[in-house]
């Protein structure tokens, strides 16, 4: 597989740029959410909970959408619409299903913010990004290593 790596047509370099910067974008973004939310739990800050839903929405949720249209675009341009690859698969199960959970997330964290009595609404909000951090490792190793 490395030899794909070294003849890939300079065409998709672009959408495999912006693929791979979007990624790394969004679980920094979740990962920063995480420790403000977890920090906001244990300490039952309105600031702490107000940036981590920050996070989520200014960082978060666009980098996920530059990650899915970026991934989407490679497809088409290397042809894999009709491939049947786990790794592809799973990476576009796991963000259908991972936009659920971050939008689940995000509105948590919101309303946590907006009461301002949110314990539980971090506590759920802090455990779904963890769950969608754990999730998107998974995907980093499937899309690296690109398993049959």
């Amino acid at each position: 597989m490395s030899l794909l790596a070294t003849i890939r047509p300079d065409d998709w370099n672009l959408a495999l740029f912006l693929h791979v910067l979007a990624a790394f974008v969004m679980v920094g973004a979740l990962v920063t959410a995480a420790a403000y939310l977890f920090a906001a739990r244990r300490d039952g800050s309105l600031e702490l909970t107000r940036a981590g839903y920050r996070s989520l929405l200014i960082a978060a949720l666009p980098a996920f959408i530059a990650t899915r249209l970026s991934a989407q675009w490679l497809v088409s341009k290397e042809d894999l619409e009709d491939a049947e690859l786990a790794w592809l698969d799973f990476g576009f199960i796991t963000t259908d299903v991972g936009l659920l959970v971050l939008v689940g997330a995000t509105v948590a964290a919101g309303l946590a913010v907006r009461r301002a009595e949110g314990v539980r609404g971090v506590a759920l909000a802090a455990w779904l990004v963890a769950a969608l951090i754990a999730v998107y490792a998974v995907v980093i190793w499937m899309m690296a290593t690109k398993p049959a």
